[in-house]
């Protein structure tokens, strides 16, 4: 399964031509998912797709490229399966076990963004430490000092980070992309704060 993030005109057959030329190129569409509506008059799409044995990933890239005003900005190896794990749903895992909602949101971050891994990382005068993190996390990590949403570089991973009080942040890592776009960072903000409301004893 590859995860393909391209730009396109926020115009009427503009997905259609995009399907189109994925199919013609020996891909085979999975599910696609508008990830950001800038005001330029693009959107930005994920596209989940296989592609048809013995064809490169690279013939979808050019075929994509080919459309007018169309981009591909990044392909690369997706390893959740061919769903994509809307807010809603993760939304309701929340709430089956509320005291429970920062664990339960850690574990869903990475399908959720479709990044390799989430974590949840208290922040001690010595330093991070991690407390939760799904299978891919790194055993530790070092952040940079902030506050609020942030997005860092730690090695190989894109990283975004979001506050949950004054001793706690939640992350999420991407393996070399693609980039967490503005509108990500907004709603993996929201998410944390909502699941650590959930959490919260009335």
């Amino acid at each position: 399964m590859l995860l393909l993030r391209v730009r396109l005109p926020n115009v009427p057959g503009s997905l259609g031509r995009l399907a189109s030329a994925i199919g013609a190129a020996g891909g085979d569409i999975e599910a696609i998912e508008i990830v950001d509506k800038r005001s330029d008059g693009t959107d930005v799409d994920d596209v989940l797709l296989d592609m048809v044995d013995g064809v490169m990933p690279d013939s979808v890239v050019s075929a994509c490229n080919a459309l007018d005003g169309m981009e591909v900005l990044w392909i690369g190896r997706y390893l959740a399966g061919g769903n994509l794990f809307p807010d809603l749903e993760v939304v309701e895992s929340l709430t089956a076990e509320p005291e429970a909602a920062l664990d339960r949101l850690v574990e869903t971050l990475p399908v959720a963004f479709r990044c390799e891994w989430g974590a949840r990382i208290a922040v001690t005068e010595s330093g991070f430490e991690i407390e939760l993190a799904t299978e891919g996390a790194p055993t530790s990590i070092e952040l940079r000092p902030g506050t609020g949403l942030s997005r860092q570089t730690i090695g190989d991973d894109l990283v975004a980070i979001a506050p949950v009080g004054h001793a706690h942040v939640v992350a999420i890592g991407r393996r070399g992309g693609p980039e967490y776009l503005d509108s990500e960072l907004a709603r993996f903000g929201h998410l944390v704060a909502l699941a650590a409301s959930i959490a919260r004893p009335a």
